[in-house]
Parts: structure tokens; sequence; C-alpha cells
């Protein structure tokens, strides 16, 4: 063979494996359905960076099929699994810090969520992140309400007796520190719960009021409007020692689609909440939005309940406590 033609040969065939080894797939995991606004995130990212042609490619894994729901977190931070996107109060057990993203009376509304993670109290997650070796790629809240079967859910004194299901312990605390008797359940559970009255009321996601066909079974529901008690932090999440390992090139596409996606779950958020207002409305239920007087009476009973047993439990959870309380 022609020396000139074999040494073409040799060069060609290095650089293609040159190519195949800049070229990586991550995968990324969730729980959710591919119609959730969550797997949307997802997918903008993944669809951003498979346009920059930077030889990376991000694999989808939807509905608990890679891992459960509240088994993400470890693999990720192990290295394990690349990205999710997941609560991150559910990983509670291992930064007890995360459980203030899940903490009522925190965030008042979605442009509220918007300051608080531009502030130093999201700095400071982060920086325990870090330590995980995980990184945020996409921040996003999304907002609950609350219903009653009888009565509105406005203000504190409205649960006094009631049997009601919370999201989350945080809000079980703050409601049983109100008068309510707490009932322990899934969302999935609601329904058939308030069906058989063995539930008065109930707190939860928006999506979740419309996904469960809750309106059905309540005669007030009080959406998350310009004051709202439950906001749950949702980002998208990413193994920090693997982003750091991608070329410039690869790590400027991902950063280009999470900006794309992070204004797109803001813009979603809101119109879910929109959106199930709009279908309580028209089942004939009544609609009773939170005033600004309720919410502080609400604040109130999770200062002395909720924020205290975080304090109480976390080392540093007053600063941190502090840090979020000074978004305005």
């Amino acid at each position: 063979m022609n020396l000139r033609i074999s040494t073409a040969i040799g060069a060609m065939a290095l650089f293609a494996g040159v190519a195949a080894a800049d070229a990586a797939e991550l995968r990324l995991s969730h729980q959710w359905s591919d119609k959730d606004v969550r797997h949307q995130v997802a997918q903008i990212v993944a669809d951003e960076v498979a346009a920059a042609g930077v030889d990376l490619d991000i694999k989808i894994f939807p509905s608990q099929s890679l891992f459960k729901a509240r088994e993400q977190y470890k693999p990720l931070s192990r290295g394990q699994l690349d990205m999710t996107v997941l609560p991150l109060s559910y990983a509670g057990g291992q930064q007890p810090a995360y459980n203030l993203t899940l903490m009522p009376g925190l965030v008042k509304n979605h442009d509220h969520a918007a300051r608080l993670v531009e502030s130093p109290f999201m700095d400071a997650l982060e920086e325990k992140m870090a330590e995980d070796d995980v990184m945020v790629l996409v921040h996003g809240y999304l907002a609950g309400g609350f219903a009653g079967k009888e009565k509105c859910i406005t203000a504190p004194e409205d649960v006094q007796g009631l049997q009601t299901r919370a999201a989350g312990k945080a809000f079980e605390q703050m409601l049983a520190g109100a008068g309510a008797s707490i009932a322990s359940m899934a969302s999935s559970e609601i329904y058939n719960a308030m069906q058989t009255g063995v539930l008065d009321a109930a707190n939860t996601s928006s999506s979740s009021f419309v996904s469960y066909r809750i309106y059905e079974q309540v005669a007030c529901y009080t959406p998350p409007g310009e004051y709202a008690l439950w906001f749950m932090y949702q980002p998208l999440l990413m193994n920090k020692s693997t982003f750091e390992g991608l070329s410039k090139e690869q790590q400027d596409a991902l950063l280009r689609g999470a900006e794309k996606a992070q204004a797109y779950y803001l813009e979603e958020a809101k119109k879910e909440d929109s959106e199930s207002r709009r279908i309580f409305a028209e089942q004939g239920v009544e609609i009773d939005d939170m005033t600004a007087e309720e919410f502080e009476a609400w604040r109130k009973i999770a200062a002395e309940t909720s924020y205290k047993a975080f304090v109480d439990e976390v080392a540093d959870g007053q600063k941190l406590l502090d840090m979020a309380l000074a978004v305005e």
C-alpha cells in the first residue's frame, strides 16, 4: 500500500477514535410520565444539547424506569446516575437542610420563588449539594393549594377539627398546630378518602388536584395565587464531576439548554395553577383565594411548629431559615 495513503488512513482512524472518545451519553432519571412538565423540562435540555452537535446525548428514563422516585439522589451523588429531576426534599435524609425546600410559608408565589433561587439562601443550599458532588442545572418550584369537602380552607381556623391530608411532614406539623387531625396518604388516595368520608380537606399540588379529579369531591378550592403556602422545589440536578468532565462546548450546550428550560418551567408552573383554577370553577366548585393576612396567620403557626422543629433538628437551621425568610 502506498505509504501516503496508509498514513492518511491511519490519521483518519485516529481522528475517528478521538471523536468516539469525546462522544458521551448521559442518563437522566425521573418519576413522572412523559406528559408531565418536569419531563418536558428535561426534554428541552436534551433537545438543545442534541441540536448543538457536541457529541453528547441525554437519554431520559421516565416513570421510575431506572430508579425509584425517592432513590435517585444517592446514585446521582455517587456518579451512578448523571442527571435527575427531583423534589429536593426527598433527599432530606442525606442533607436535612433540603427540608426547607418544602416548608410552609417560605414562598408566597412564583415570582417570589424566582427571587429565592437567585438568593444567598439558594447559594447556601448549592454549597451543600456540592459536598455531595451534585449541582443544579435547572431551578424550579411547583405550587399547590387547599380543597375542602364542605367549606373553604384559607385561614388556620378553617381546619380546626377537620381530618386533613397534607403534602409533607412540615405541613402536617403546621396543620396540627392549627387544630387539624392529620391523615397521611399519597395524593392518589385523596379522592377515595374524601368519597368515603375519611378526609375533610386536602393540601397538594395544583397538578395533582386536577389529575386526580378532586373537583368531583369538594365544595371549595383555594388555588395558588398571589399567596400560597405550598411550594415544592423540584430542580433538574446533575452529578458535578460528570459535568466538569465534559468539554467546554458540551458544558455550554447544557447550560444554554438549562436556561431555556428554566424559563419554560416558570411559565408552565404558573399555567398549571391557572388551569387548576379554571377547571375547578368550570366544575362548579367555589374558588376562594388566600389573603395576605391569612398567609401571615399561617406563617405564624408555622414558626411555632414547622420552623421550630427544623431549627431544633438542623445544626445551621436557624441561619438557613433566616436567609430564606429574608428574601422579599
